[in-house]
């Protein structure tokens, strides 16, 4: 129920194949995206510089010039690049798109060359100033996850993709100790375990020295499936940051105490899961309380 009150970004879905940022809200999803804009647009403009919209519609639509019997034609492609140029300037560097799930959202990164998002130093960079200045920026947003790779959800796709996809963190000489965190959305066919074993088993396959940390790792592996998408990206501070909650992180720092025991197995990994859960439903009462 509720899926069609939001239409935004034109129809387009989360699909295999998109960068961006999962943002968990609570109920709005309207005020979220807004607020996500905001953020984003911010912290967007002070990483990568004003936002500069090229003329490459037009280049596109001028490149037919050596045809000049087809002017009208040529004219015509132009004037529709340029409408369809300044109604996308403002999504062009952000872009919300169906998530197929409730309370979250997904806005899509994109850009060129300097200009290319980069969804996980972007979120660590915003998350970095909240936890220092301590200062609250969102009142519906909830926890703001990078995701720099997506593939389809199936243990195949996903095997093979992630071989190449944690490269940059874990294969030698690279190394570092991770946990894996792991959330399925509207997806009854995948394991918890089974999605854990493996993805642990590729991270040590690549380097044998990557060890797990319950504790307080240097890396910890988002998995995020929502329907047939599976989400993912590697991300520092996990714990630090409380979860990537950016209602938490501008708290005091006198909860920052552990409950993890580092002699958990490899095995138990999944029960961070159960944590970041009530987390987000802590949360989420807080964020109810205050908006009314």
């Amino acid at each position: 129920a509720g899926r069609a009150k939001r239409p935004r970004g034109g129809g387009r879905q989360l699909e295999a194949g998109m960068r961006g940022i999962l943002i968990t809200c609570n109920m709005n999803e309207r005020k979220c995206v807004g607020e996500a804009y905001s953020l984003l647009g911010e912290y967007g403009d002070l990483l990568y510089g004003p936002e500069q919209f090229s003329d490459h519609e037009e280049r596109l639509s001028g490149s037919d010039r050596e045809e000049d019997e087809d002017d009208v034609e040529a004219a015509l492609k132009k004037e529709v690049g340029q409408i369809r140029a300044s109604t996308e300037q403002k999504l062009r560097r952000f872009q919300s798109v169906e998530s197929g799930a409730n309370n979250v959202v997904f806005i899509r990164t994109q850009g060129i060359g300097v200009f290319l998002v980069e969804p996980e130093n972007l979120v660590h960079h915003i998350l970095k100033d909240m936890h220092t200045t301590k200062k609250k920026k969102t009142r519906v947003i909830l926890r703001m996850l990078p995701i720099s790779g997506t593939c389809k959800a199936f243990m195949e796709d996903m095997k093979k993709y992630t071989e190449t996809f944690f490269e940059p963190w874990f294969k030698a000489p690279n190394k570092g100790t991770f946990q894996i965190v792991y959330k399925a959305r509207n997806n009854s066919h995948m394991s918890r375990e089974e999605v854990i074993k493996e993805l642990a088993g590729i991270v040590g396959s690549l380097n044998p020295e990557n060890k797990v940390d319950l504790n307080n790792p240097q890396y910890t592996v988002v998995v995020e499936i929502i329907k047939t998408v599976c989400c993912l990206s590697v991300v520092r501070d996990y714990v630090l940051f409380r979860k990537y909650n950016l209602q938490e992180v501008v708290k005091s720092n006198k909860e920052d105490a552990q409950q993890n025991s580092s002699s958990l197995p490899e095995e138990q990994n999944s029960e961070v899961v159960k944590a970041e859960t009530e987390d987000e439903e802590k949360s989420s009462k807080e964020v109810k309380e205050e908006n009314k």
